[in-house]
């Protein structure tokens, strides 16, 4: 990817560098700038991205993105399929890897520091009144990948709060295979599968405590991984 991308790297770094920098460019035009980096990228890496349910994203924003979590590049797999523009929550320890750092400043993402409890309290009320305005966000509810290829790990009810708190469409996401690209060491052309799978809207949900609800959507992804899984 980045052999392929040599001469055009410095560009595109500086392209996505003055997103994060310049106060009057909007979140929109921002998004457009990444994605169009993010989809030259994923060619220049032979890697492919089939999603599937791209009518299931809710066509009204202020929405919040559930995916399992496999690896740094599950995000990039989302800027390239996604029509919607989003923002997304990122642990603190990722906050300053090259570019990485330069794309959370251009989309306004928000590093979150699981340590800090206080925190992490304010990035669920920050989140909830983003959405509300809004805007919508991608929130890996495993808190880490799990490193275990298609497996998930259990989902943490606290990462389902800010849904619960803007009474907001929950979107729960499958990704396939999204770990190959950066965790096997081939230079052979790599597919990865999302799907967008039917939001679950505050009415389904209000009832449920949030343990109830990590279940519920870590449920559904796994159904979905079987049956894309399986589909090849």
């Amino acid at each position: 990817m980045v052999f392929r991308l040599f001469l055009k790297t410095p560009y595109y770094f500086f392209c996505i560098w003055r997103c994060g920098k310049k106060p009057d460019i909007t979140l929109e035009e921002a998004y457009a700038c990444v994605k169009k980096v993010t989809k030259a990228a994923n060619r220049a890496g032979r890697v492919s991205i089939e999603a599937h349910g791209l009518e299931n994203i809710p066509e009204e924003n202020g929405f919040i993105f559930f995916p399992n979590h496999q690896g740094m590049f599950d995000v990039l797999v989302f800027l390239d399929s996604c029509p919607a523009p989003f923002s997304f929550v990122i642990k603190q320890e990722a906050a300053n890897v090259i570019l990485l750092k330069q794309i959370i400043a251009a989309l306004d993402a928000i590093t979150i520091d699981r340590s800090d409890i206080k925190q992490s309290l304010e990035v669920i009320n920050k989140v909830a009144q983003e959405v509300k305005k809004g805007r919508n966000f991608l929130i890996f509810a495993e808190g880490t990948r799990s490193k275990m290829g298609n497996k998930l790990l259990d989902f943490k009810g606290g990462t389902f709060k800010s849904a619960m708190k803007a009474k907001c469409p929950i979107v729960p996401c499958a990704l396939i295979d999204s770990f190959k690209p950066f965790d096997e060491k081939s230079i052979a052309p790599v597919k990865v599968k999302l799907i967008y799978l039917k939001p679950m809207y505050y009415e389904e949900y209000a009832s449920m405590r949030t343990n109830e609800i990590a279940e519920e959507v870590k449920r559904r992804i796994e159904a979905a991984i079987a049956e894309y899984s399986d589909a090849d």
